[in-house]
């Protein structure tokens, strides 16, 4: 049984759509399981339905707006990089209205209806491959995994976008009566839970660098601190589910195809930027043909 599992990582899920899109659409791979973590999980429905192109211009055109309705921070462009500082007065309101968080996500919740309609979910649940989303319960401390086979279309479309709300800067989810955030605050790469579910044979796409290449610049506010902190928590989150991950699978003869960026994307996976996400897909491509072709030359 064959799963294809993609990490959390926020915009740079454009580089794992062109990765997904070598390995299905040129390599004719043919998964039976998909398995995806925050931007993950956004990518995973299209990909089990083979509407890559479809997924790519979503993915190669989204923007700040098209995530956030209320956004929290302001993006600053000095020497050729992106800064980000606290947009004071969006916070300020969204605190007055009785959020727990900095921003609110609700347009990234309507793209996704946008962009899965209930006839293509349909078909998803008619059919013989099973779609597995990541989600954090904060409530009763636990990770969750939701398959598209036990939900109704509003439903299963509300776990993707709470797998997907990098909290506290996206919103905070209440559903049965339990928060739910990001699920990569509890597993960016779900590896293992591949693993328990019969998959024998996994391409699983990391969506940082193998081995670090990364010393963050001093952070500037108390609002980019938060994000480097975040995102070092996120980045020790991956490392240990890829030790387990490896763990499991030389436990249970698994075979894992590891796909990770050859090089550092960005330090802000919060910047939706079109022109970097259409660069970015297409080097995962290009990457994919690449790693592919050296591995058969071996």
């Amino acid at each position: 049984m064959k799963a294809l599992v993609i990490s959390g990582g926020g915009s740079k899920g454009a580089f794992a759509g062109g990765v997904a899109q070598y390995l299905i659409e040129q390599l004719h791979r043919d998964y039976d399981m998909f398995l995806g973590t925050s931007t993950g999980s956004l990518l995973v429905n299209h990909l089990a339905l083979g509407e890559v192109e479809k997924i790519k211009e979503t993915y190669t055109s989204v923007n700040n707006e098209s995530i956030f309705n209320v956004c929290p921070f302001r993006i600053k462009e000095r020497y050729g990089v992106q800064q980000i500082s606290i947009h004071h007065l969006n916070v300020l309101r969204n605190f007055l209205r009785g959020s727990k968080t900095f921003g609110e996500s609700e347009n990234l919740r309507t793209l996704i209806k946008q962009t899965l309609t209930e006839e293509e979910f349909q078909t998803l649940k008619n059919g013989n491959k099973d779609v597995i989303i990541t989600v954090s319960n904060l409530s009763l401390n636990q990770v969750e995994y939701k398959s598209l086979k036990d939900f109704d279309y509003d439903e299963f479309c509300d776990w993707i976008w709470i797998s997907s709300n990098y909290t506290p800067f996206m919103s905070l989810a209440l559903k049965d009566g339990c928060e739910y955030a990001d699920g990569g605050l509890g597993s960016m790469v779900p590896i293992e839970e591949a693993i328990k579910r019969g998959a024998t044979e996994i391409d699983a796409i990391i969506l940082q660098t193998e081995v670090t290449q990364l010393n963050r610049l001093p952070s500037r506010n108390p609002f980019s601190l938060l994000t480097s902190m975040f995102a070092f928590m996120l980045d020790r989150i991956e490392h240990q589910n890829i030790r387990i991950g490896k763990f499991v699978a030389s436990n249970n003869d698994a075979i894992i195809n590891f796909y990770y960026t050859p090089t550092v994307l960005t330090t802000n996976s919060l910047i939706f930027n079109k022109e970097k996400m259409t660069k970015w897909w297409q080097s995962g491509f290009d990457f994919a043909k690449f790693k592919n072709k050296e591995t058969s030359q071996l």
